[in-house]
């Protein structure tokens, strides 16, 4: 069960008392003051329990579809011993939750869930502390069963140690409670089923889409017909024949309507009549490339930088191989539009949106509005999954800046247009790589450059409704930490990677799933098949050559890879291939971040010779990120990374003209298909004893050079711009012939 409560509905409603052992911080002067704790420092701010024992777990991490609500319930309940269905959530509600920053970056579990943990730990430790005392019995002679404390024959339960008073415990995550042995755990590590689906499945869910408040009008807005136009007129008699029109809301190159009925706002908004200055501030997409590579370098970030490269390129003898590799634009095209509402009352903003990062968008908000923080508070409810920072916040400024010109409560629904239109994207990547093989094969030097946008001191993207608006707003770039693994894995005999960071990118830039991991990952996972190729090696044999022999997970989890897919052991392309349909297979590997999880993926491909079709139809994984806390909720997470990044592999990609996005429909922006979707296997690697790492992300990054690779093994012909459509498959082989 995920609760959306306010704050007096937590802390009154429903007699949940917070837990307490000391003499100080009474329930009674909590209610008083009318707050409830939010520091990452106390355990009120984590955990509270009613008198009936349910526990109440609050978290400023938010489940996008990730299955986190369930895996979240698993640590708390078994650190705890008490049975999964005593659990409760509450997630990103900023008056009620700690601020465990965003929900991205494969840290929920990492970060968030191990914070939790702490809490359940420290919580427990003074629960059994209270109960001995209580029961006159040493703590080691206590059992505790579904939140009941026995000693022999005598009972306690939480809800009985409860006493209505805070815990008043302080937490230090640097030096966490320690918790249960692993080997006790009866929830953590099983595949419990997740608690969202039962709901979901048969209707009752309430996604942001469905939500409503009292007394609530319909916005819409117009977009602009180019990217930087300008508003100049409008005719508000347009509207006149539409039934239900409340307002018409122009401030600066912002223009939205409000009616009484959604289908009142979308007729509004069709019908309005505006003129719009020209703007062609794009790049012409045919030279895209070009764009980049001219763009102004604003700091070149060296990512690694071993031995003299220089130097060993340029010695004697050595043979030089050279590629370039990119990666196109791509839109987040999450399935449902963006949704959001929000509400003016009583000089409070309160806004319900999918935001990944409500916390964040408090403070956008907050800025935005000229008010301080305390007066915005935003609330989480679940809508269309997302991997990134898509069109969600954008929405809830939408949302709050029609509600301040209404009065009244506005719902804004995106369409596609506004969606694929609209959203921020993932930017373009393009990467130099230059190496040199000795004459014996061996790799004496590794030179890359990526050309990718700077980072500026903030990860805020900016809204577009305070952008048009011209109203306060962050003005930042924030593709989001897109030079990791630039730098590599494999310990060459001199390595210098380099991220030029370009002062601009033609869209306004945002995370998307893996941002810059996968990018980067591809281009190096290529190239190092390429020099395999140039040494003859068998590609694994290669890599696992040139790892670090002390990294034996990395080790590990390369030859499990292999022993998954059967990997036939010889060097690419596969030769006296005939027929119009070649097979290859290729494999990949990272180290995510180059500090925790591991992946290793094979993928295996059939390439059409005469129209140059890729089709995928298997892709293997093996995958280690510490303790598992759900199998089942990590295989769908590897299911969703594996066939998204197929799609953008092999499909997706931004089309536009000199003014706007023209790719604005799922005719124009096509994604992978059901037929389409391989068979997965997968070896998830279990370390029970170590402390889990993130899997919403780093699976995806192999898969684009996994099939790259395998279509060098199929028809011996390199594949180095994202995505594969069959035209430049085609192009390949014809320049390859």
């Amino acid at each position: 069960m995920t609760i959306h409560a306010s704050r007096r509905d937590v802390l009154k409603g429903s007699g949940a008392l917070v837990v307490s052992f000391s003499l100080v911080g009474a329930v009674g002067e909590t209610l008083a003051q009318g707050t409830k704790p939010v520091a990452l420092t106390e355990v009120d701010s984590f955990l509270a329990i009613d008198r009936s024992g349910v526990v109440t777990l609050y978290t400023g991490k938010v489940d996008l579809g990730t299955g986190i609500a369930t895996a979240l319930r698993q640590i708390v309940a078994d650190e705890l011993d008490v049975p999964l269905n005593a659990t409760k959530l509450v997630a990103g509600d900023t008056a009620l939750t700690p601020d465990q920053g965003k929900t991205w970056g494969s840290l929920s579990i990492q970060v968030g869930g191990m914070q939790i943990r702490n809490a359940a730990a420290t919580a427990r430790a003074a629960l059994l502390e209270q109960a001995a005392n209580r029961l006159g019995a040493k703590a080691d002679d206590l059992k505790v069963v579904d939140g009941v404390v026995s000693a022999g024959n005598k009972r306690v339960s939480y809800g009985e140690l409860v006493g209505g008073k805070s815990f008043a415990l302080k937490l230090d995550h640097a030096k966490p409670t320690a918790g249960k042995d692993p080997k006790d755990y009866k929830l953590v590590g099983r595949p419990v089923p997740r608690v969202d689906i039962p709901d979901k499945v048969t209707g009752r869910f309430t996604y942001m889409h469905d939500f409503r408040v009292p007394g609530m009008l319909h916005g819409r807005v117009i977009r602009p017909p180019a990217i930087g136009a300008t508003l100049e007129s409008v005719d508000e008699t347009s509207l006149k024949d539409i039934p239900g029109v409340v307002k018409v809301v122009r401030q600066g190159n912002f223009l939205g309507v409000v009616a009484e009925s959604e289908w009142g706002a979308i007729k509004a908004a069709q019908k309005l009549k505006a003129s719009w200055s020209t703007s062609q501030t794009l790049p012409d997409s045919a030279k895209l490339w070009d764009e980049v590579r001219a763009s102004k370098v604003v700091k070149d970030e060296v990512t690694m930088n071993v031995g003299d490269t220089a130097e060993a390129l340029g010695r004697a003898g050595a043979k030089t191989i050279k590629a370039t590799y990119d990666f196109a634009i791509h839109t987040h095209g999450s399935i449902g539009p963006s949704c959001a509402v929000a509400q003016f009352k009583d000089g409070q903003l309160t806004s319900w949106s999918a935001s990944q990062a409500t916390h964040d968008l408090r403070k956008q908000l907050a800025t935005m509005f000229g008010v301080n923080a305390d007066s915005v508070r935003c609330v989480y409810i679940e809508g269309s999954g997302c991997y990134g920072r898509n069109g969600h916040e954008d929405a809830a400024a939408d949302a709050a800046l029609l509600a301040k010109a209404a009065g009244r409560p506005v719902r804004v629904q995106w369409s596609r247009a506004d969606e694929h239109g609209w959203d921020p994207k993932g930017p373009p990547t393009l990467v130099d790589l230059r190496a040199a093989v000795d004459g014996a094969g061996g790799v004496t030097a590794w030179e890359s450059e990526f050309y990718i946008p700077q980072q500026t001191a903030a990860f805020f993207v900016p809204l577009v409704a305070a952008t048009l608006a011209e109203m306060p707003a962050d003005d930042h770039i924030a593709p989001g930490n897109i030079f990791q693994n630039s730098a590599i894995p494999y310990k060459f005999a001199t390595v210098k990677t380099v991220c030029r960071r370009l002062a601009s990118t033609p869209f306004r830039p945002s995370w998307i799933r893996t941002p810059g991991r996968m990018q980067n990952t591809y281009a190096n996972e290529c190239f190092v098949d390429e020099l395999a190729a140039a040494a003859n090696a068998d590609p694994v044999e290669f890599r696992l050559k040139h790892l670090d022999p002390n990294d034996k997970r990395g080790i590990e989890v390369l030859n499990r890879a292999a022993a998954l897919a059967k990997w036939d052991k010889r060097a690419s392309p596969s030769r006296n291939q005939r027929g119009e349909v070649a097979r290859g297979r290729g494999i990949a590997y990272c180290k995510y971040e180059l500090s925790r999880t591991y992946i290793a993926g094979v993928a295996e491909v059939e390439v059409k010779r005469s129209t140059g079709d890729i089709r995928v139809t298997k892709f293997y994984l093996a995958h280690d990120c510490g303790q598992i806390i759900n199998p089942d909720g990590l295989k769908n997470q590897l299911d969703g990374n594996v066939i998204q990044t197929i799609s953008r592999t092999l499909i997706e990609e931004l089309k536009y003209d000199r003014s706007a996005v023209t790719s604005l429909d799922w005719a124009s922006y096509p994604i992978l298909r059901f037929p389409q979707i391989p068979e997965l296997v997968y070896d998830l690697i279990d370390r029970p004893n170590e402390r889990p790492w993130g899997a919403g992300e780093p699976a995806a990054a192999v898969v684009p050079s996994a099939i790259s690779n395998a279509v060098f093994d199929a028809i011996g012909v390199r594949l180095r711009s994202v995505p594969y459509t069959p035209d430049k498959v085609m192009a390949a082989i014809k320049s390859a012939a």
